[in-house]
C-alpha cells in the first residue's frame, strides 16, 4: 500500500484544489490530508474565509481524501510522515525545495498549480 500526504489551508474550496487531492490520491491507496488550523493560519500571516470546522466538512465530502488532521505547526511534518508511514508526500510547486529535507524519510513531490484559479484569486474577485 503506498501512503500519500499533503497539506493546507483548502480556503475557499475551487476544482484547483480537487484537482491536486485527485492526482495525489492517483499516486497511492491511501492520502492524508494535514489541514492548517485557523491558529497555524495566524502565525503564516493568513486569514482563512471560511472556519477550520467548515474546510474540514468541505474535505470531508471528497472522496480522494481517506484521513483529515490538524496541521498546527511547520515542524510537525515530520512527525505525521512517521506516524502515518509516508512514502510520498506531495505539495504544490510554489513549495519547491522547501520540505526537501523531508526527503530521508519519503518521496517529495512538487505538484504544479491550476492555471488561472487559486484562493487567493477567489478572495480578491469577491471583494469588488
Amino acid at each position: 500500500m503506498t501512503r500519500i500526504i499533503t497539506y493546507g489551508t483548502f480556503d475557499t474550496f475551487h476544482w484547483g484544489h480537487m484537482s491536486m487531492l485527485q492526482r495525489a490520491r492517483e499516486m497511492g491507496d491511501w492520502l492524508a490530508v494535514g489541514l492548517s488550523t485557523d491558529e497555524f493560519n495566524k502565525i503564516k500571516g493568513k486569514h482563512s474565509h471560511f472556519s477550520y470546522e467548515r474546510r474540514m466538512e468541505i474535505l470531508r465530502g471528497v472522496k480522494y481524501v481517506d484521513l483529515i488532521f490538524p496541521e498546527t505547526s511547520w515542524e510537525q511534518k515530520r512527525a505525521d510522515i512517521i506516524k502515518y508511514n509516508i512514502d510520498i508526500f506531495v505539495i504544490g510547486d510554489d513549495w519547491r525545495g522547501k520540505f526537501d529535507d523531508l526527503s530521508d524519510l519519503c518521496r517529495i513531490i512538487y505538484l504544479p498549480r491550476s492555471a488561472d484559479i487559486s484562493s487567493t484569486l477567489i478572495k480578491n474577485s469577491l471583494q469588488k
